[in-house]
């Protein structure tokens, strides 16, 4: 076997998850929990990674049910036929394109400012799809160039994160910890399944760890613990620090909250911090997905993703989204809330939740259980999907 794989460790699995975990959905969490304030941003954030853990668990028993290298398409079409295929292929694609908008979106304004900085305008559609043609000429270039471009994101990242928090807890004022609004906790849900969605690489980490079950099982257990308390610390500090109006008001624009940091703090580290962080988180989650789905969509139209093939790939990721990011600049928080409620429910709840039931008790293949319960507890995660379907469909149709 290659080298690389025997040497996939653990610790590799667990930074992989956590990885795939921690991304632009932080900047969201604290917005769309600040209402409801913190223990009730405590309990939901504990409610989605709980639930998020379990599927994953199923997940992975249902993939170790298929042969080397699965994915979610021949998952689908082998416990719930073509039809499943179909809609399993329609979900990923809703999804990431969701998530697509939400990051073009997010990202375009700090770009702009950037590029204006130098003597450069760009007004209307054109910082959208400025913004999104820099980031799809990298995911063009490869992985190879993406793998060097995150690391040095995610470098810069957890650095000016830990600064944020250690600078930013001289700011938090307990009076703000205290509120509690718990009538509106259950809205934020949708938003904590985007910032728990890791699901889609447990089929490529059971190819590299060799189908052993104890590290994988090891890998998403420690690997959702570690987004779990840096969201927690992040929900902490964002909450302590800003006022509700403040956090109103990033709900109404639709902007991440760390652009209104420097705002309330008057810190002129904290804002810096804040504005860098942000942008990081959601350019290392942005290059995961755009790649993703690039070789997504070359795999559904059985071509290789190279030379003129992959400059249309790329364009066909990039541009639609960058054009409705542009026709609604504010649309950050809706899209990932969208994301989460529809895209990530289907694909991470009911997909693992329906091929375990199926592989379980109609097709009773070899026992490979990786949650106890049985059906009692399938059909409460069931349940638990199904709400947070309802709750997103009840949040679009409310306006």
């Amino acid at each position: 076997m290659p080298t690389i794989n025997n040497k996939f460790s653990t610790l590799s699995g667990i930074l992989l998850v956590s990885g795939t975990c921690i991304g632009a959905g932080m900047l969201a969490l604290p917005v769309v929990t600040g209402f409801s304030g913190f223990l009730p941003a405590m309990a939901v954030n504990l409610i989605c990674w709980i639930f998020m853990l379990i599927t994953g668990l199923l997940f992975l028993e249902a993939t170790l049910w298929m042969k080397e290298e699965a994915n979610v398409l021949s998952m689908a079409a082998r416990f719930f036929g073509p039809c499943g295929k179909w809609i399993a292929g329609a979900a990923f694609l809703f999804l990431y394109y969701s998530l697509e908008v939400s990051y073009i979106a997010g990202g375009t304004p700090l770009f702009i400012s950037q590029v204006e900085s130098l003597g450069f305008h760009l007004t209307g559609y054109k910082g959208y799809i400025a913004f999104a043609s820099l980031f799809g000429f990298i995911v063009f270039l490869g992985s190879q160039v993406i793998d060097r471009v995150n690391l040095i994101l995610m470098i810069a990242l957890v650095f000016s994160y830990f600064l944020l928090i250690g600078l930013g807890s001289t700011e938090v004022q307990m009076s703000f910890l205290t509120r509690r609004n718990w009538n509106a906790f259950l809205l934020a849900m949708p938003t904590l399944f985007s910032a728990y969605g890791y699901h889609n690489i447990i089929p490529s980490l059971t190819t590299l760890m060799h189908r052993n079950v104890q590290q994988l099982r090891t890998a998403i257990v420690i690997g959702t613990s570690l987004p779990f308390i840096i969201y927690t610390l992040w929900q902490w500090m964002i909450i302590g620090t800003i006022p509700e109006s403040q956090i109103a008001k990033a709900v109404a624009e639709g902007i991440p909250v760390t652009q209104l940091l420097h705002t309330i703090t008057g810190h002129p580290w904290i804002g810096f911090l804040a504005t860098y962080f942000g942008y990081f988180a959601l350019i290392t989650s942005f290059l995961g997905v755009s790649l993703s789905m690039v070789d997504f969509l070359a795999d559904g139209i059985s071509a290789k993703s190279q030379g003129w093939t992959r400059i249309l790939l790329c364009l066909i990721v990039f541009i639609p989204p960058a054009i409705f990011a542009g026709s609604y600049p504010g649309i950050f928080l809706e899209a990932l809330g969208i994301a989460g409620g529809f895209g990530e429910a289907i694909l991470n709840g009911l997909l693992p939740i329906g091929m375990v039931w199926l592989g379980r008790y109609r097709f009773y293949l070899p026992p490979q259980e990786q949650v106890r319960g049985g059906k009692p507890l399938l059909l409460a995660l069931l349940a638990f999907t199904l709400l947070i379907i309802a709750l997103e469909t009840y949040h679009l149709v409310r306006g």
